[in-house]
């Protein structure tokens, strides 16, 4: 009977009784909506337990900013290394074995494993409380879910709302004036700053459309009855809050990747979009998205709950043309090529230069000036450690994963695509080991300076 309260209606893709997995969901759902309702908020406070357990078996969750450090929109960034190692393990330990002596010692940090979804067999959008919060007051639309609460503490999150540059008028500075750009505010903030297109385009990244958890069926995820949710839901100000979702790209529901939202900054100079699916323009990630992300990738149940069918010229177009000029955030200490002025810059910050374009390898995929090769790398992260079930989820190798720009890093922790590294100093640590670097203690900290420059 726990297992059953574990897994959801929505979610139960005949894996259970032996039954050979399917790749559709059900959709002829044969429980009333105040049953489901019933059984799943039951099942979440011990569905909750054992995830957060797990985050504090693999994390150091203490809030510990960095002294002068801020985001562009004024938030402290969290410092040091929060994965944590085996007992009796260095980091400098570690890093002198081969992956095949770690993936045999069991010694692979668990934090440096893929990060399983809060409820990995239901999966779903998944918003943080103060999104939640500010979207209700606004619009009178909640994005709660009676099932599941989002997981990274709000510390670890960007900040909120995220600051709005537009290549358009770099002159402006942050031109979201402090607010959450919703349907409600949108025409008021940007009416004389954007052509007709970009704020067609802009209402549409506001509008509510129904979603897998988000819809008006008896399956639906939220208390009331939903209008569904939005692209800046996810993607706020144009920048991300980290909600969480499955990918859609996998099946059975166990080998699912999980993915924290990425940031539409700088969408104009990059040429993939999608951790891992490469899609080739925004307008292609714009249209995947409403068709068929929203409804994890099942066009089933997309019929059934309300997909939007965008069109590509007068819909698309003008979504896209909005994110195309959402730029980054300012990086006084950069010259036109990207790099570090050496009078701006100091000396740790330019040490850690030289350790990025040289020993550390990071240039060989984050070229400046924005710090992409708008490619995709697979680290073969399965070398170090033996394939397993983690709270529902099959922990195994990544694959080719996208490379994101590092311009503006500092202002989207948590970091890779499932956000399982929370600090820089984690991503230093976790790519010193995948590349077998040996960098020191003093080019890891160099290193992070550089970044936090970015």
């Amino acid at each position: 009977m726990t297992a059953c309260l574990l897994l959801s209606v929505g979610t139960l893709r005949a894996q259970d009784d032996g039954k050979k997995p399917s790749s559709y969901a059900p959709v002829d759902i044969h429980e009333t909506f105040s049953t489901i309702m019933t059984r799943m908020v039951a099942a979440k406070p011990e569905i909750m337990r054992r995830h957060l357990a797990l985050l504090e078996q693999r994390y150091d969750l203490s809030n510990r900013p960095a002294q002068g450090v801020r985001m562009s929109g004024g938030k402290a960034v969290q410092q040091g290394v929060r994965v944590k190692l085996a007992a009796g393990t260095t980091w400098d330990q570690l890093s002198k074995l081969t992956p095949d002596q770690i993936r045999e010692r069991s010694l692979y940090p668990a934090g440096f494993e893929p990060l399983p979804h809060p409820n990995h067999p239901e999966g779903g959008m998944i918003f943080p409380k103060f999104e939640i919060d500010e979207v209700k007051k606004q619009e009178s639309r909640d994005l709660t879910r009676f099932d599941l609460d989002y997981d990274i503490p709000d510390h670890f999150l960007p900040d909120f709302p995220p600051p709005i540059f537009l290549t358009t008028r770099t002159d402006l500075g942050d031109v979201s004036k402090g607010k959450l750009i919703t349907i409600d505010n949108f025409y008021e903030v940007f009416n004389g700053l954007l052509n007709p297109k970009q704020l067609e385009g802009l209402r549409l990244l506001v509008t509510p459309f129904p979603q897998q958890q988000f819809n008006a069926t008896e399956d639906r995820r939220s208390e009331r009855v939903s209008r569904g949710v939005t692209c800046f839901d996810c993607h706020a100000n144009g920048h991300t809050n980290r909600a969480t979702h499955l990918a859609g790209d996998a099946r059975p529901q166990e080998f699912r990747h999980r993915i924290n939202t990425p940031t539409l900054r700088g969408a104009n100079i990059q040429r993939l979009f999608g951790s891992q699916r490469a899609l080739k323009t925004i307008e292609d990630f714009t249209e995947f998205e409403q068709r068929a992300a929203y409804f994890d990738g099942d066009p089933v149940i997309a019929q059934k709950k309300g997909v939007n069918i965008l069109d590509r010229g007068s819909q698309v177009h003008a979504m896209a043309e909005f994110q195309e000029i959402l730029d980054f955030p300012p990086a006084p200490k950069l010259g036109v090529d990207g790099k570090l002025n050496p009078k701006k810059a100091d000396a740790a910050e330019l040490r850690g230069q030289a350790v990025f374009f040289g020993k550390g390898q990071c240039a060989s995929c984050h070229q400046a000036p924005y710090y992409t090769d708008n490619s995709m790398h697979n680290l073969q992260t399965e070398r170090f450690f033996k394939p397993r079930m983690v709270n529902n989820m099959m922990s195994y190798g990544d694959g080719p994963i996208k490379t994101f720009p590092l311009r503006g890093v500092k202002d989207s922790p948590p970091y890779l695509h499932d956000g399982r590294l929370l600090t820089l100093e984690d991503t230093v640590e976790f790519f010193n080991l995948a590349l077998e670097l040996q960098l020191t203690p003093a080019e890891k900290s160099d290193l992070v300076a550089f970044m936090r420059a970015l």
